[in-house]
């Protein structure tokens, strides 16, 4: 029989070769041999965690604290990140970061974690205090110090900032992706202060250190986002499923480019009574990469009985995330990808397609400090690239869907708030309040890059950015010049 310390030996071995359940398995037969392990029990924390299984994620963390696992505040970060992030329970979330902190009052990683929960409840000066905190502690810690100054309104006036952000990028200790942290916080700054060609500069140079620290396979390649256009086109999609037996939420998906309006349809729609803000949830593409691998060819020879299985783990991780709910918005951008999986699965799903200006909503995409997943938004021509496949793919959804997918202009809104807002409720069988223009309410948690955007009243002022921008978009308008609009079907 092997030994305990064998058996932890072979679990870690399984860990670090990235064979999850194996792991899993291994790790639960030593702590069934001796359960006062403190680090195994992190670890299968860990393990579940990353395979969705949440509440035994944090079950197991527990046991490492009450075992005495060393760094005890690391298992509190840990519960802490899965409460805010997958449970969506940030008031559980604050304790957890709130004792780490008790633990270890130094601990930036939960001065940080607490201060962008503080960012997604609409706590600016709470957040403030807490990204200063934490540049102070650790002078090096250059994140802080980013997220302080995207914090800063054009009404602060802390002149200060700019010059701070440069003397860090020039630090011989600051790392490439800590450039780039800084470089967006820079342009944002000088974006704001009007001051165009500084700020597309420092954007240019965030995108080129970003660009520098992406592991190679997260290369953009074009021809194979074409191939993937092609292959969403041509896939012929199983039968839609009928309508669930149970009663549960209306769905509706939100969907289109990055920086395109989601935010604001969904905390829009969130006014309505009944109407949970889903935000980026990740259990369609989750769906598509592990059960529907490869996507689209998988679709093809899925059985109905494993699609329905599909719709039910969705239906249920809804009604536990959102108790409740009478409607419930799944705003993944991204998602427009899988609107025939969505439509397939739940053919009574609206899809609200957020609409924008072209050049604008490259501009903004390109601004924005995205995961390397979403490789197209580090060059403005890639971005170009990106955009014309999924206006490809978009129009055929609309040929296919019809008036299930509702275009929603983002400069239409700004323009006539309250005329676009009522056109969306209308259209989505909502009643309509001119109060649900007051988004978001104060205890509405916003777990999105626009997360401040969203918090000010309407402005018309990133409603033709790209103006600012003409020399540096030329290229850029040329490769969409021949790109007819959009009809919004909520003007």
């Amino acid at each position: 029989m092997a030994t305990t310390a064998a058996m932890i030996r072979e679990a870690l071995r399984l860990q670090r070769d990235g064979h999850v359940p194996e792991a899993i398995e291994a790790y639960r037969q030593v702590l069934l041999r001796d359960p006062a392990l403190p680090d195994c029990w992190f670890n299968l924390g860990f393990l579940l965690r990353h395979g969705r299984h949440y509440e035994q994620a944090l079950a197991c963390y527990q046991k490492a604290l009450e075992h005495g696992v060393a760094e005890p505040e690391s298992a509190r970060l840990n519960r802490a990140v899965i409460y805010a992030d997958y449970l969506r329970r940030d008031d559980a979330a604050e304790r957890e970061l709130l004792a780490a902190l008790e633990l270890n009052p130094g601990y930036v990683p939960a001065m940080l974690n607490l201060a962008n929960l503080h960012e997604d409840r609409g706590r600016r000066e709470a957040a403030r205090v807490l990204y200063a905190r934490a540049f102070a502690v650790d002078p090096a810690c250059f994140l802080a110090l980013a997220r302080y100054a995207n914090l800063q309104l054009a009404v602060d006036g802390d002149e200060s900032l700019p010059a701070r952000l440069r003397l860090a990028l020039e630090s011989p200790v600051a790392t490439l992706s800590e450039h780039a942290d800084l470089g967006f916080a820079l342009g944002r700054l000088l974006d704001q202060a009007g001051d165009y060609p500084a700020a597309f500069a420092a954007y240019a140079r965030a995108n080129r250190d970003s660009r520098a620290t992406r592991p190679a396979a997260a290369h953009y390649d074009r021809a194979a986002q074409e191939s993937l256009t092609d292959r969403l086109i041509a896939t012929s999609l199983p039968s839609s499923l009928p309508p669930p037996v149970s009663a549960g939420p209306r769905l509706v998906f939100i969907c289109g480019m990055f920086r395109s309006g989601s935010t604001l349809a969904e905390q829009l729609l969130a006014g309505a009574p009944g109407v949970a803000a889903g935000g980026e949830l990740d259990l369609i593409p989750a769906a598509v990469a592990t059960q529907l691998s490869p996507f689209p060819e998988a679709l093809q020879r899925v059985s109905s009985a494993a699609l329905g299985q599909l719709a039910d783990e969705y239906r249920q991780s809804i009604v536990r995330l959102f108790p409740g709910a009478q409607l419930v918005t799944d705003k993944r951008p991204d998602n427009f990808l899988y609107i025939g999986l969505i439509k397939t699965l739940f053919p009574e799903a609206k899809i609200v397609h957020t609409i924008r200006d072209p050049l604008d909503t490259c501009l903004s995409t390109f601004f924005l400090h995205l995961d390397h997943r979403m490789n197209y938004a580090l060059d403005l021509l890639d971005t170009g690239h990106y955009y014309r496949q999924y206006r490809r793919v978009m129009a055929h959804w609309q040929q296919l869907y019809g008036d299930d997918i509702i275009a929603f202009d983002y400069d239409h809104l700004v323009e006539d708030p309250e005329g676009a807002g009522a056109a969306l409720c209308a259209a989505l069988g909502l009643p309509w309040d001119r109060a649900y223009l007051d988004f978001p309410r104060a205890d509405r948690s916003v777990k999105t890059a626009s997360v401040w955007q969203v918090r000010e009243p309407l402005y018309r002022r990133s409603s033709g950015r790209a103006r600012h921008y003409e020399q540096e978009l030329a290229a850029l308008r040329e490769s969409l010049a021949d790109l007819q609009p959009v009809r919004a079907a909520v003007p």
